[in-house]
């Protein structure tokens, strides 16, 4: 300790145990060659209880305290003596300042004025945005940087809050520190049913984001029930899941493949793309629907339970469909208007509509990862909180299960 002469004084509080924020922050002064002296600490007593803890950091050089100092103030520490958030306007359309603070997606607080504001719109890799006249904070993206639109910049008067662990649905935190495919999948499924059940008791918003194998597998209709439910109430995908999903519709197949037989269809490998003329031709889905020509699907069921959708285009598609945005700068746009209210999201065989749909989401919104591949799981379950499920296991098996329980709940 003698060696370390640059010092700074800490303080972490609320769950700091249950989120293991107290440990992450002595791994990481001791990472980055710091030391640290608790000079006091209190653990709550009961569960509901806070606890607090003041702790002196210390590093041989000012560059490597304050890098120290920045790493543990991202996890949600504070300084003893916080200081007003710092703030610059935005000079150039579509460009913060630099230095700006970089969002996590963790609950966050400005200090502005001598007040704490909470900041809106939570999502991890934006910008601060402050209105002094409202009193209010908000996440912006690179779009919506203005000319004049004060930015936070460095790290001093912003407090991140640590998640508490979940206690009344334990699975959430229990199942979700590794990814494998010998988790007790039926116990999982039952325990994501009872949580959507109660996010929709209090009003809460569900969200699927879902990928083509939905349909490949077959487990389109039991999508569809989940949404006749009232289990749905937004609809992330791509152009692939609605035009196989036509393609089931019209033909009964799905990339040629017969779905009833599991055999090829001959001619089979042109159904998505008359799938896609047809659309084009009734000038999009939710025409097909209303002239009849659409009878059965996702899709038909989304329109008409009239639930929030959004597809969003890749370069690699196919037609697209009308209802596809191919601009991803609007298709993001469109998404996040699409969050506010949703309690959990459900990422079912698709990557990076998952992950797009991931870097979005308030770190307190459960997330449900289900892929047949491990790598893929393992990417998009790792966001850094246990408010995540892993599960590696075939998509038709897991909507089957689901839309199963959900209903039997629904009618007992």
């Amino acid at each position: 300790m003698s060696e370390a002469r640059h010092t700074a004084r800490l303080v972490l509080q609320g769950h700091i145990i249950d989120s293991f924020l107290l440990p992450q922050v002595m791994d990481l002064v001791m990472d980055l060659g710091g030391n640290f002296n608790i000079e006091e600490l209190k653990v709550g007593q009961h569960k509901t209880d806070p606890s607090y803890c003041r702790l002196e950091v210390a590093a041989s050089s000012a560059e490597l305290l304050e890098r120290i100092v920045r790493g543990t103030r991202a996890l949600g520490a504070t300084a003893e003596s916080e200081q007003p958030a710092q703030v610059q306007e935005v000079a150039q359309d579509g460009v913060f300042p630099e230095g700006f603070y970089s969002t996590s997606n963790l609950p966050t607080e400005v200090l502005i004025d001598g007040r704490w504001l909470a900041v809106e719109n939570m999502e991890m890799d934006a910008a601060i945005a402050v209105d002094r006249a409202a009193g209010r904070a908000r996440c912006i993206v690179f779009q919506g940087a203005k000319p004049g639109i004060e930015v936070v910049v460095g790290y001093q008067g912003v407090r991140v809050t640590p998640l508490e662990r979940s206690r009344k649905t334990e699975i959430f935190s229990f199942m979700s520190s590794e990814v494998s495919a010998e988790k007790p999948k039926k116990v999982l499924i039952a325990a994501i049913a009872r949580e959507m059940k109660e996010i929709r008791e209090h009003g809460g918003r569900i969200l699927v984001v879902g990928g083509p194998a939905v349909v490949h597998t077959g487990a389109g209709r039991h999508l569809s029930r989940l949404i006749e439910l009232g289990y749905v109430q937004v609809l992330f995908a791509g152009n692939a899941l609605a035009v196989h999903d036509v393609e089931a519709a019209l033909f009964g197949t799905a990339l040629g493949v017969n779905l009833e037989s599991g055999e090829p269809s001959e001619h089979g490998h042109e159904h998505h793309m008359r799938a896609i003329n047809r659309v084009r031709a009734a000038g999009g889905l939710r025409q097909m629907v209303e002239s009849g020509q659409l009878k059965s699907g996702v899709m038909k069921t989304a329109i008409e339970q009239g639930i929030d959708i959004v597809l969003g285009g890749s370069v690699r598609d196919d037609g697209p469909l009308p209802d596809v945005i191919s601009d991803v700068v609007e298709a993001q746009r469109r998404m996040r208007e699409c969050l506010p209210g949703v309690r959990m999201a459900i990422m079912l065989s698709t990557m990076l509509h998952s992950i797009a749909t991931g870097n979005m989401l308030p770190a307190g919104v459960r997330t449900v990862c289900v892929d047949i591949n491990p790598a893929v799981v393992t990417k998009l379950a790792d966001r850094g909180t246990w408010q995540s499920i892993g599960l590696v296991t075939d998509v038709e098996s897991f909507l089957r299960e689901l839309a199963s329980v959900i209903e039997t709940g629904a009618h007992g």
